[in-house]
């Protein structure tokens, strides 16, 4: 068999494991698959360490019916583009250059498009169907599940509304179906230019809801403001930790002398930024997704308008506003811990604030209110004697704020 028939050599190596979410060829190493956040090396048809020539030709084989995939890799040594196993799977693909030789990396996208159900998603996430303008951000590092996350929102429109909803995405992921909704999806490089070109001609494309796999630059951040200004719902993506960063993030894109105007156009326009981060299963079946969602009220309005000062912070107004459907990181992580889905010790590493994550476990809500309990504590009278020593049973994680 030849090296240039990639497709035997990804078939054992997806055969590894059902939670394979990435392939990975690089010259010097075994063929890698990472499952649950880890890195396995396997040896698909006996291979071993790749040498330079192998990865290459690997990248060829994979570029080999994509000749705008090949330009680009050849212009800027890098590229991004799609690659399909027929009636299996589908892969986002990025070949890039180094130390003289090729790497590749590859997404594994399922056929089936993600359902709330399936990633197991925050019922009150089902809202966003129902809004008809404004940005929707979703937010995270690289492999959180932005783009399931995602596909499972238009994929909920779609069998819900009778929408025409323009996907402008680098490079398709998720194949969608016509349902209720006429779903177009454009793929940057093969059907459109960039990112900002494609957004710009999708206001005269007469859309409902308008997907941008990324918003990676000012331009496309702009047209993506105006799209929502003019009454359209637009999704979008960010590598952003959190609400907070994702705000700075937008802003930054700005010359400093616009800083207030962009914090009044975002103020108004945006609607959600929901935030994840993929904890390994306690079980080691696979990972589940902590969401953070910051959600539009005249106080999240206030913040983003005004900036964040002490005392109000996004993450302020996310913990207080439960009733609204918010959510912050921390909440939902000791809830996953206190279920025995994830443990302790991934909460702690996945965690925005480990003290206070520590402090919620014990009962207490904030540093503030272990403060008082420690007050409370130092008021009352001593006892008549000291308790009778007991035998060490080992320290836990929790016993370190005590």
């Amino acid at each position: 068999m030849s090296l240039l028939d990639v497709a035997p050599i990804i078939e054992q190596m997806l055969l590894v494991s059902d939670n394979v979410s990435d392939l990975n060829f690089s010259c010097g190493q075994k063929p890698q698959v990472e499952i649950n956040g880890k890195l396995h090396s396997v040896t698909p048809l006996g291979m071993g360490r790749l040498t330079a020539y192998q990865t290459e030709l690997i990248a060829m084989s994979i570029l080999r019916d994509n000749a705008d995939a090949a330009m680009q890799l050849a212009r800027t040594r890098t590229s991004d583009l799609s690659y399909a196993l027929p009636g299996k799977c589908r892969f986002r693909v990025n070949i890039f250059q180094q130390r003289n030789s090729y790497s590749i990396v590859m997404r594994v996208i399922p056929h089936e498009v993600p359902s709330f159900e399936s990633l197991r998603l925050p019922p009150q996430l089902a809202d966003i169907c129902e809004i008809r303008n404004g940005v929707v951000l979703l937010t995270g590092p690289t492999g959180s599940g932005k783009s399931s996350t995602l596909a499972a929102i238009i994929d909920q429109i779609n069998e819900t509304k009778s929408y025409h909803i323009v996907t402008i995405e680098d490079p398709i992921e998720f194949l969608h179906n016509h349902k209720k909704c006429t779903i177009n999806q454009r793929e940057v490089g093969a059907d459109t230019k960039d990112f900002a070109s494609a957004l710009r001609a999708a206001l005269r494309q007469a859309p409902k809801v308008i997907l941008v796999g990324e918003m990676r630059d000012l331009e496309t951040a702009e047209i993506a403001l105006e799209a929502a200004e003019t009454g359209h719902l637009v999704l979008s993506t960010l590598h952003t930790i959190d609400a907070s960063k994702t705000i700075d993030r937008i802003i930054g894109l700005y010359p400093k002398n616009e800083e207030r105007i962009i914090r009044t156009r975002l103020a108004q326009t945006f609607r959600y930024i929901i935030s994840q981060r993929l904890i390994p299963k306690i079980d080691g079946s696979g990972r589940i997704a902590a969401v953070e969602i910051l959600k539009s009220n005249p106080r999240t309005r206030e913040y983003i308008e005004k900036g964040e000062s002490e005392g109000k912070t996004l993450l302020d107004a996310i913990r207080d506003g439960e009733i609204d459907g918010m959510q912050d990181f921390d909440s939902v992580i000791r809830k996953l811990i206190e279920t025995k889905l994830i443990s302790l010790e991934d909460g702690l590493s996945y965690s925005t604030n480990q003290n206070n994550l520590l402090l919620q476990l014990k009962g207490l809500s904030s540093t503030e209110d272990y403060a008082n309990a420690s007050r409370g504590m130092a008021s009352m009278p001593p006892p008549m004697a000291p308790p009778p020593p007991m035998a060490s049973t080992g320290s836990s994680v929790l016993d370190m704020i005590e």
